[in-house]
């Protein structure tokens, strides 16, 4: 069923600010491609086949592979419509990783120690060909309209993905309409923001401080009003991968490769994603008033709180106690 709507419409149309974010993860953005392509084909059944993620996000963020993911369902067609479903991100991630990452262990481990593990011609080769000369000011959501920062997506993917130690870092400039150059030099975001969620988040605050009109009539300091989607790349099995007792015996080498990954690099990435998770889980749960259908802040718990005790509402029989047991007039009023 078709429902009347017109695409990618900005918050002034509704009661809420939606933000996308997606982690990095390198490979396992399939993960979040995976979630995003489920997301996308039930929003098809309410509004057509037509319906794209961007149409439902005001704004998307992306670090690392989640920033790939971001560019593909940001970038536009000959139509400003999104160039990709978002079914097409696990495709492009089966077809071309294996040869962004090729497996040669031996070969690879000791190019690690001079250089960069993978030289990423190839995904630069990719990234230029899909997204050509798009720009940032071209894609479909609400990002910040700084004339400087106006760079080619292929050249921003590049450089968000630039992980070190596994690929080279990104180098490229920007020219603003009076002739004035920017230098990039960047690494993958990750190191910073692996979990991008509160850069979005902050982001939308100063535009609205800025008075951009996409945002009126909402205040920076709503965050009751804020609908964040947060997407991860999943966790590896043996959580707990490096120990303190062999930690302590490392040296350069050591905290560069080992277990056949990058130490120093796992742990800045996790390290930052930590911090969101413990920022946003000490905020106020909010929920959508049924009766109303006003959304607004509850203020007994933080998301934390709540779902500890959703958990534990889960695990029991009944719901919110073990020992409770339905009553008959309850039964009756459902």
């Amino acid at each position: 069923m078709n429902r009347a709507r017109s695409f990618l419409q900005s918050p002034t149309y509704g009661n809420l600010i939606t933000i996308l974010s997606i982690d990095g993860g390198g490979v396992r953005g399939i993960i979040p491609g995976t979630i995003l392509a489920f997301l996308e084909s039930e929003l098809q059944k309410l509004d057509g086949e037509e319906a794209r993620i961007a149409d439902y996000f005001d704004v998307i963020a992306g670090t690392s592979t989640g920033g790939l993911v971001t560019a593909m369902l940001t970038a536009p067609d000959e139509n400003n419509r999104p160039l990709f479903a978002a079914k097409d991100i696990n495709s492009f991630y089966l077809q071309h990783c294996p040869k962004i990452f090729p497996q040669d262990s031996a070969a690879q481990t000791i190019k690690a120690l001079t250089g960069p593990k993978y030289d990423g011609k190839y995904l630069r080769k990719v990234l230029e060909e899909k997204l050509g000369d798009l720009r940032l000011n071209q894609t479909l959501t609400k990002v910040r309209r700084n004339p400087s920062l106006d760079a080619l997506l292929s050249d921003i993917c590049i450089g968000t993905s630039a992980a070190p130690t596994y690929l080279p870092a990104h180098q490229f400039e920007t020219t603003t309409p009076d002739g004035r150059v920017r230098q990039f030099h960047l690494i993958d975001g990750g190191v910073v923001a692996n979990n991008p969620a509160l850069v979005a988040m902050n982001e939308v605050s100063k535009e609205i401080h800025r008075g951009n009109p996409d945002f009126f009539p909402i205040k920076p300091t709503e965050y009751g009003r804020f609908l964040v989607v947060s997407l991860g790349c999943g966790s590896p099995k043996s959580e707990q991968k490096y120990s303190a007792h062999e930690a302590a015996k490392w040296g350069f080498l050591g905290w560069l490769h080992a277990h056949n990954s990058n130490p120093l690099v796992d742990i800045f990435t996790q390290a930052s994603s930590d911090l969101v998770d413990f920022h946003l889980s000490t905020k106020p749960v909010s929920m959508v008033n049924l009766e109303t259908g006003i959304y607004e802040p509850c203020h007994e718990d933080t998301n934390e709180e709540a779902l500890v005790r959703r958990a534990r509402e889960a695990r029991s029989p009944y719901g919110k106690s073990k020992s409770a047991t339905p009553k008959l007039d309850t039964i009756d009023s459902v």
